[in-house]
């Protein structure tokens, strides 16, 4: 092992861990509350025990879809603990409102304070502690990179930035073009020579390779398989980016890309596209139903404030290529486009204030269910975009007709992910989450898809 090698929790794991202990502190400080305060609404038995069962599913769906478990914010004690009011309300909320399987609501009503308290108390006691021991320095991993065709501070950001705890300390340059390593402030050059004993006494717990036109030389090679022998973790740096940021690194991918991109087995599982075609026509049944009750006061809304037609029309490209009408609600001015078709913006001033309520909601969306109906669009999936998009998108981002292999979606994994798109450098992270979903996609990547949403929605992240 190396020295001083401290211990390091996976994202999985830490995601898990919180998981865990926020149910398990909650719980508790129901039973102390229980026991201090004659707190008696949620008193827990092993015939009652699917109260408590319920209070946890609860807390575990709503503290995912208010961001309780993003490692970032899980850092920041001020916005987990805004997060944690929210979470608690609504949890809370539900509870009381989900007969026949929580208890009778109490005479004593300031019992359900107390359970608003306790849910409080119990995440933020372990989310000190989570910052305090978890997120501490003592376990950060700490990573060398070996490398030479890569940017090593562009490789330490973006890493570090994916995971609070993933630590570059150092590189190896092979490049031989370059005999003198570059400067890279606060990162060690290593040197080729007795690299085993330097990650050892390093305390350095992992090695990234990222190596790209001349590759690893044979002294390099012979060090780094003596490590491997010793059981030493080496990976390869699409493989860690990907793991870390959830999206696939095209632009620094060789043309022979399918030996990074498997395509998902569910692209081609029959049971996976019958369930995943079923809930496509469940939600979109239950979204053009939306749209019927809400039509009429949109409608007047749209004649009062946009002065124009209520529905936009426009072609996008779909599954295979193929080009179809997609149907949204209007939210810009007349004639919007009459220099030529161009992104919109983010503050984009073609917007009509109504039509960005409208965005920022996702009501302008909602026609879209008619095109799930149809069958041009799915629930899930990258985003449709527009042929001349594509045309242009396709020359200048490698392997970005790839992600037209499945449908388009109303919602997708660049959606909940990924920034607000409005150039070809937004276009290629879109593009590698849209593979990252194509690559994985199955329906537990569907469902944290669909609870993101939830989040985009209710923080007014959409377009």
């Amino acid at each position: 092992m190396p020295k001083d090698s401290a211990i390091h929790f996976e994202i999985s794991e830490r995601k898990v861990l919180l998981r865990i202990m926020d149910i398990v502190l909650v719980l508790s400080l129901v039973e102390v509350f229980g026991l201090v305060f004659q707190f008696d609404y949620l008193k827990l038995t092993q015939e009652n025990w699917y109260w408590g069962a319920l209070l946890a599913a609860y807390l575990t769906l709503f503290a995912s879809i208010f961001e309780l478990y993003d490692l970032q914010k899980a850092s920041n004690l001020l916005v987990t603990f805004q997060n944690t009011i929210l979470t608690a309300s609504v949890t809370v909320l539900f509870y009381l409102f989900t007969p026949f399987l929580t208890p009778v609501l109490p005479e004593n009503r300031i019992q359900i304070l107390f359970l608003f308290l306790a849910i409080i108390a119990g995440i933020m006691l372990w989310r000190f502690a989570y910052v305090t021991l978890i997120s501490a320095p003592r376990f950060n991993k700490k990573v060398m990179v070996v490398g030479d065709s890569f940017d090593i501070n562009l490789i330490a950001e973006t890493l570090e930035k994916a995971d609070p705890n993933y630590r570059i300390v150092g590189y190896v340059n092979t490049d031989s073009r370059h005999q003198a390593a570059p400067v890279v402030t606060d990162l060690e050059a290593y040197p080729v020579e007795n690299l085993g004993e330097t990650v050892m006494q390093g305390g350095v717990s992992e090695i990234v390779v990222a190596s790209g036109f001349d590759g690893v030389s044979m002294e390099l090679y012979n060090e780094l398989i003596q490590l491997l022998e010793k059981g030493f973790p080496i990976r390869e740096y699409a493989q860690v980016y990907e793991e870390l940021n959830q999206r696939v690194p095209v632009q620094n991918i060789d043309r022979d890309f399918y030996r990074y991109f498997p395509f998902s087995r569910s692209n081609k599982n029959r049971f996976y596209l019958f369930v995943h075609r079923f809930f496509d026509l469940l939600y979109g049944l239950l979204g053009i139903l939306v749209l019927l009750v809400l039509a009429p006061m949109l409608w007047l809304l749209n004649l009062v404030a946009n002065r124009g037609s209520f529905f936009f029309i426009q072609d996008r490209v779909g599954k295979n290529g193929k080009v179809f009408r997609l149907i949204k609600l209007r939210t810009m001015i007349r004639d919007a486009e009459s220099g030529g078709a161009k992104y919109a913006q983010k503050n984009d001033k073609r917007i009509t204030p109504f039509g960005r309520i409208l965005r920022r909601t996702r009501l302008d969306e909602l026609p879209q269910f008619i095109n799930i109906i149809k069958g041009d669009m799915s629930l899930i999936g990258p985003r449709p975009e527009r042929p001349q998009f594509v045309r242009e998108l396709t020359e200048l981002v490698p392997f970005y007709e790839t992600r037209h292999i499945v449908k388009p979606g109303l919602t997708g994994w660049a959606q909940v992910r990924g920034r607000y798109g409005s150039s070809h450098d937004d276009a290629l992270e879109k593009l590698q989450y849209d593979l990252f979903y194509i690559k994985h996609r199955n329906l537990f990547l569907d469902l944290n898809i669909i609870l993101k949403t939830f989040t985009t929605v209710i923080f007014f992240r959409g377009q």
